[in-house]
C-alpha cells in the first residue's frame, strides 16, 4: 500500500460530521477484524447483485421501463447516500454503542431488495420502474446511515494500524466473490428463465445483506464517546464562509460534480452493450465478472499515479472517460457482425475502472488540500453539494428518450472536457 492510498484510507475515517473518536475510547477485541471482513465480503457481493450501474438496468430493460428511468438509478443511489449524512451524523455520536447503527440498516435493505424482486414479479412496465426508483432511493437512505456508522465503529474496535488492512481486505474479497459470481452466471445460469434469475438475484442479496448485518452486531463494541458531534446546521454555516473565502474549494466541487459523468454514464452503457449485441443473461453474468475484475486490479494503478499528482490523475480520468465515450459510439456504428458482447465487455471494465479512479483522485486532492483540522467540514460540504448536484442529474435519461444514445453520450464528453477545464484551474498539492 502507496503512502498516499493509507492517507486516503485515514480520510475516509474522518470523513464524518464528527470528530475523530479518541484512541482510548477504542479497544481492541480479537475476532472484530474477521467479523467486520466477512460482514463486508457479504456486502459488497449484494451491492453488486442489485447494483444500480449495471444489475438493474440490464433487468429493467426486459420490462420496457424505458433509459429515463435507468438513468435516474445512479443519481437516486448517490442522493440517498449523501444527504442524509449531515443529518444523522449528529445524533449516533449521542449513542456510546453504534453497530446497531450499521447491522439494522442491513436488515432494512435486505427487506428494501426483496420488495424490488417483488416488484419485478408483479408489476408491469413503468409501474416497475416506478417502484424501483422509489425502493432505491429508500435502499440508499439506509445505506447512507450504515456508511457514517461503520466510520465509528471501525475506529472504536479496530486498532490503528490494522484500518487500512480491513478496508483493503474487504474491498478484495468483494471483488473476488463478485468475479466468482459472474463466472457461476455466464457459466451455469444462462439456461435459466428470466423469473428464476430475478428470484435468484434478489433472493442472494437479501440474504447476504441479511448475513453481514449479523456478522456486524457480532463485534464486540464497549461503550465509547458520546462527544464531538455536530449539528448539520452548524455544519451548513461554517461550509457556506468556506464556500465564500476558498476559491480552490469550488474549483474542486465544480470538478467533482461533472467528473460525475463515469457513473452517470455506467447504466447507459450497459443498456447500449445489451442492446446492441442483443445478448441474454449471459451478457450480464460478463459485465458483473468485468465489475469484479475492475475491483481488483485497478486501485494499485491508481494510487502510484495519485502518488505523482492527484490533480494530474484527475485530469487523466476526465480524457480517459472522454476516449472510452468515443469507443462506445464509435461500436454502435460497427458492422452488425462485429458487435459482440466479448468486444463491448472491455467498455464496461474501462469505465468502471475510470470511475475507481475517479473516486481515489478527487479522494487524494482533498486529504491534501484540505486543512487537517477542517478535513470533516470540506468533506461534509462538497458530500452535500454533490448530493444536491445529483437531483439536477436525475432526468439525464430523458436525453437518451428524447432524442438518442448519441446525443447522451455528447452530453456526457462535455461534462467531462468541464471537468478537465475546473481540475486545470485547481492549485498543484
Amino acid at each position: 500500500m502507496t503512502k498516499k492510498e493509507s492517507t486516503l484510507l485515514k480520510l475516509e475515517l474522518e470523513s464524518r460530521s464528527c470528530e475523530s473518536i479518541g484512541e482510548e475510547h477504542c479497544k481492541e477485541v480479537p475476532g472484530n477484524f474477521v467479523k467486520n471482513a466477512l460482514s463486508g465480503f457479504c456486502s459488497k457481493l449484494a451491492e453488486q447483485l442489485v447494483s444500480p450501474s449495471i444489475t438493474l438496468p440490464w433487468l429493467l430493460s426486459l420490462t420496457g421501463s424505458g433509459s429515463a428511468v435507468s438513468g435516474m438509478l445512479v443519481p437516486l443511489k448517490n442522493l440517498g447516500s449523501l444527504l442524509p449524512q449531515l443529518a444523522v451524523s449528529g445524533s449516533i455520536r449521542k449513542f456510546p454503542v453504534r453497530k446497531y447503527f450499521w447491522g439494522i440498516p442491513a436488515f432494512v435493505q435486505a427487506v428494501l431488495v426483496l420488495f424490488m424482486g417483488i416488484s419485478f414479479l408483479v408489476l408491469e412496465g413503468v409501474e416497475i420502474g416506478v417502484a424501483i426508483v422509489i425502493l432505491l432511493l429508500l435502499f440508499s437512505i439506509a445505506s447512507g446511515v450504515s456508511s457514517v456508522a461503520f466510520k465509528d465503529v471501525m475506529g472504536k474496535t479496530i486498532p490503528k494500524g490494522t484500518r487500512g488492512k480491513l478496508l483493503a481486505t474487504r474491498a478484495t474479497g468483494g471483488g473476488i466473490l463478485t468475479l466468482i459470481f459472474g463466472l457461476g452466471l455466464y457459466y451455469y445460469v444462462s439456461v435459466w428463465d428470466t423469473v428464476t434469475i430475478i428470484l435468484l438475484l434478489v433472493g442472494m442479496a437479501a440474504c447476504l445483506w441479511s448475513l453481514a448485518g449479523i456478522l456486524f452486531l457480532l463485534i464486540r463494541e464497549e461503550p465509547g464517546a458520546t462527544e464531538g458531534g455536530r449539528t448539520a446546521l452548524q455544519e451548513l454555516r461554517a461550509g457556506t464562509h468556506l464556500l465564500k473565502e476558498d476559491k480552490n474549494l469550488r474549483y474542486f466541487i465544480l470538478a467533482r460534480a461533472f467528473l460525475m459523468a463515469i457513473p452517470l454514464a455506467q447504466p447507459f452503457f450497459v443498456l447500449i452493450g445489451k442492446e446492441a449485441t442483443q445478448s441474454k443473461i449471459t451478457g450480464l453474468g460478463i459485465f458483473i465478472i468485468a465489475s469484479g475484475i475492475a475491483a481488483l486490479v485497478s486501485s494499485p494503478f491508481w494510487g502510484m499515479f495519485a502518488d505523482r499528482s492527484s490533480r494530474k490523475l484527475m485530469m487523466a480520468i476526465a480524457a480517459f472517460g472522454i476516449l472510452n465515450c468515443c469507443l462506445v459510439f464509435g461500436f454502435m456504428y460497427l458492422d452488425t457482425s462485429m458487435q459482440t458482447i466479448y468486444l463491448f465487455a472491455p467498455l464496461i471494465l474501462l469505465n468502471m475502472m475510470a470511475h475507481g479512479g475517479a473516486r481515489l483522485s478527487r479522494k487524494t486532492y482533498l486529504t491534501d488540500f484540505a486543512p487537517e483540522k477542517e478535513r470533516p467540514l470540506y468533506i461534509a460540504l462538497s458530500n452535500t453539494l454533490i448530493g444536491c448536484f445529483t437531483i439536477l442529474t436525475a432526468g439525464i435519461g430523458f436525453i437518451a428518450q428524447w432524442f438518442n444514445y448519441e446525443t447522451l453520450l455528447i452530453f456526457f464528453m462535455a461534462m467531462l472536457l468541464l471537468s478537465m477545464v475546473w481540475t486545470y484551474k485547481l492549485k498543484e498539492v
